[in-house]
């Protein structure tokens, strides 16, 4: 009794312990792939730069400072004359004759004219401009469209690791189901040629004709042709896994137990196994990371259009110039000097450009509307196909379990009666053939459910735990 318990409980845990295997083994390779898939790994440079993006328009609400020097040296330019010996130099005439006539000597010269440059040779200006943006509405807007992309970006990066997740388990699943199909094909290849061989052995002793010895020889090299194909698809299968890892595209594989395609989806989707698809698409509107980064877009052009706007409004900011002046450089007074200063700018007219800057915001805008919108119907429809899709496959699960037990059984009937000689060898032959395709065809069907499942969930929206 203790033995059969044991054994009931081991059958029991079998399909839950090939579940995690399968589970871990994708966990494993998917961490793989967002650390070194390219296509991710540049997302997330493009979700830093909106980040950096976002920094910079926050700084702009901060002052600024900033070093100015110029040094100068002029030659010609406009002059005015002065004419100070014409009007000084009678009086010290005057004042030198009065003085001789009462026995002085002269104590006034003459003064020549004076010449004033307005370019001085020699000049130098160095200043230290402090400025702060007191009102600046386009500030404001800059800065929430940078909040914005940064959404958008962080959004797509979701988008991207969703489909490289889906993509991961999908190629993983059809290298395995690649791998199951060549192993039915070299099993029913092994049992043609022992065929092959009985005919030869019964045709050297008379009991077959040439005929039936050549119809197994063809059904060899069939099942010889299928094995080649096989064994390209596993190439191909692997090359395009190894791709999404960014790995040598033949690197080895870790092969996991397949797990149990009905339990999967049970335990994967639960409540949401047997849903329809009408119930399933608001799940995917909320979840689906790339309407999340429509709608950062959307807020982005929105804030263009108040950008845009906020160009008819004036601006004010503050500035604070400190420095020095004169014809060599030094410090005290008459060459210190500060300027501090209330800056307005306001455009009064522009005739026509703000307005279509505004107009060509706003379509920017609506465009960004009617592309989520249409977003939104596509993900619709990608839920849809992908529920139809899964629903499909399970129910044919069933169908083709049964296609294979009847092969199956078709065949060991079939085996037994070539064995006493009750049917020709071509019934057994077709027999084989039948269960070869019926074993074949249950494996496509059993990793179609799994890959459906995979499709269902990323269309579903989920990003990291593979768990709703």
């Amino acid at each position: 009794m203790c033995r059969w318990i044991s054994v009931l409980a081991l059958w029991l845990a079998a399909p839950v312990a090939a579940s995690e295997e399968y589970r871990a083994q994708i966990r494993a390779y998917v961490s793989e792939a967002r650390q070194a898939n390219l296509a991710l790994r540049g997302a997330g440079q493009a979700v830093r730069g909106a980040e950096a993006d976002l920094a910079a328009a926050e700084a702009r609400w901060r002052p600024t400072v900033s070093l100015s020097a110029r040094y100068s040296r002029a030659e010609g330019g406009r002059v005015e004359e002065l004419p100070v010996g014409d009007l000084v130099n009678p009086a010290y005439s005057a004042l030198n004759e009065l003085l001789a006539a009462q026995g002085q000597p002269p104590r006034f010269g003459a003064i020549p004219n004076q010449t004033l440059a307005f370019l001085r040779e020699r000049e130098q200006d160095s200043r230290l401009s402090l400025t702060q943006p007191l009102y600046a509405p386009a500030i404001g807007a800059g800065r929430a469209a940078a909040a914005a992309g940064v959404v958008a970006a962080g959004a797509v990066e979701d988008a991207l690791a969703t489909t490289l997740e889906r993509d991961v388990e999908v190629a993983y699943l059809r290298w395995l189901q690649a791998r199951e199909a060549l192993a039915i094909v070299e099993a029913s290849r092994e049992l043609l040629l022992e065929n092959l061989r009985v005919n030869r052995v019964l045709e050297a002793n008379g009991k077959l004709t040439r005929d039936q010895v050549l119809r197994a020889e063809a059904e060899v090299l069939a099942i010889e042709q299928e094995a080649l194909t096989a064994g390209n698809a596993i190439s191909q299968a692997r090359s395009l896994f190894n791709t999404l890892l960014n790995r040598p595209l033949d690197a080895g594989i870790t092969a996991a137990a397949m797990p149990d395609p009905d339990e999967e989806v049970q335990r994967r989707l639960g409540a949401l196994a047997d849903a329809d698809a009408a119930d399933l698409t608001p799940l995917a509107g909320q979840a689906r990371a790339e309407l999340t980064a429509f709608d950062g877009r959307v807020r982005a052009a929105q804030a263009g259009v108040v950008a845009e706007r906020a160009a008819r409004q004036p601006t004010l900011a503050f500035a604070l110039d400190a420095g020095i002046q004169g014809e060599d450089y030094g410090f005290g007074s008459g060459t210190n000097y500060a300027v501090a200063s209330l800056v307005l700018d306001w455009r009064l007219a522009d005739f026509g450009q703000t307005r279509g800057a505004i107009d060509s915001a706003a379509a920017r805008l609506e465009q960004e509307r009617l592309a989520r919108e249409d977003l939104a119907e596509r993900i619709a429809l990608e839920v849809r196909l992908a529920a139809d899709g899964l629903k499909t496959a399970r129910a044919s699960l069933a169908t083709a379990a049964a296609r294979q037990v009847a092969a199956a059984e078709g065949f060991r009937i079939a085996a037994r009666k070539r064995d006493v000689g009750a049917i020709p060898q071509v019934e057994y032959l077709d027999a084989r053939t039948t269960l070869t395709a019926a074993e074949l065809n249950l494996n496509l069907t059993r990793f179609a459910v799994l890959v459906r499942l995979a499709e269902l969930q990323a269309a579903l929206g989920r990003v990291g735990d593979r768990e709703l």
